[in-house]
């Protein structure tokens, strides 16, 4: 489980297919000293597995297989060695819950399609995909690259966030532009107030059904 709040932006080293899957190598200059191979990390707000590490000049190199899901479902297939890349630990049991619950299981891709300079904030458009709209409501959380985000506005295609200046220095906001895919992660508690709401419409249906097919005792 993660929050949403990106402790440092590292930086791709290698990424692509090799001879027994797909395979990502990051750079980092601060988590990855505490992590161990097998410890989880929300890398662009997928949550990602160290498969292998070791440390150089510049850092600490982790490296992370990825799943033909993963590639086929989140932006990674646009990465290049130097982009910047989002990362967070796994949330400790003693930890602050600074954003909101990130699971780190990525529902869609967005395209970003505007980005606005509004004094020293930005305004940043993104297209969302039918996978991920249910669940954005105007004040609500989104997860947009493993950034806990607020919702400030929704249209039926579409949403939008403010960027404050910290946020956009700190991540790897700064070095997109208007095209680029982001991965997209919708509100959990949002998921399970849809769900609940799906299941007891269905159940409601099926009882009416029943009441509808039940024979009628005729009257003596």
């Amino acid at each position: 489980m993660f929050t949403g709040i990106v402790e440092e932006s590292g930086e791709v080293v290698k990424i692509g297919h090799t001879a027994v899957g797909i395979r990502l190598e990051i750079l980092t200059r601060k988590v990855g000293g505490g992590l161990k191979i097998g410890d989880s990390l929300a890398v662009n707000g997928c949550c990602l597995t160290v498969v292998s590490r070791h440390k150089n000049q510049k850092g600490t190199i982790l490296a992370f297989d990825l799943l033909q899901e993963t590639w086929s479902r989140t932006s990674f297939e646009a990465l290049k060695a130097g982009n910047k890349i989002n990362l967070e630990r796994a949330l400790s049991a003693q930890g602050r819950l600074g954003g909101h619950f990130v699971t780190g299981h990525v529902d869609g891709v967005g395209i970003i399609k505007d980005i606005r300079t509004s004094g020293a904030d930005r305004l940043v458009r993104i297209s969302a995909p039918v996978a991920v709209l249910p669940y954005l409501i105007y004040k609500g959380s989104i997860s947009l690259d493993g950034i806990s985000l607020t919702v400030a506005n929704v249209t039926q295609r579409s949403f939008s966030v403010w960027i404050i200046p910290h946020t956009w220095s700190v991540t790897n906001l700064a070095q997109r532009i208007v095209g680029d895919r982001v991965n997209l992660e919708g509100d959990l508690l949002g998921k399970y107030v849809a769900r609940f709401l799906e299941s007891r419409s269905q159940l409601e249906k099926t009882v009416i059904a029943a009441r509808r097919s039940k024979p009628v005792r005729p009257r003596t």
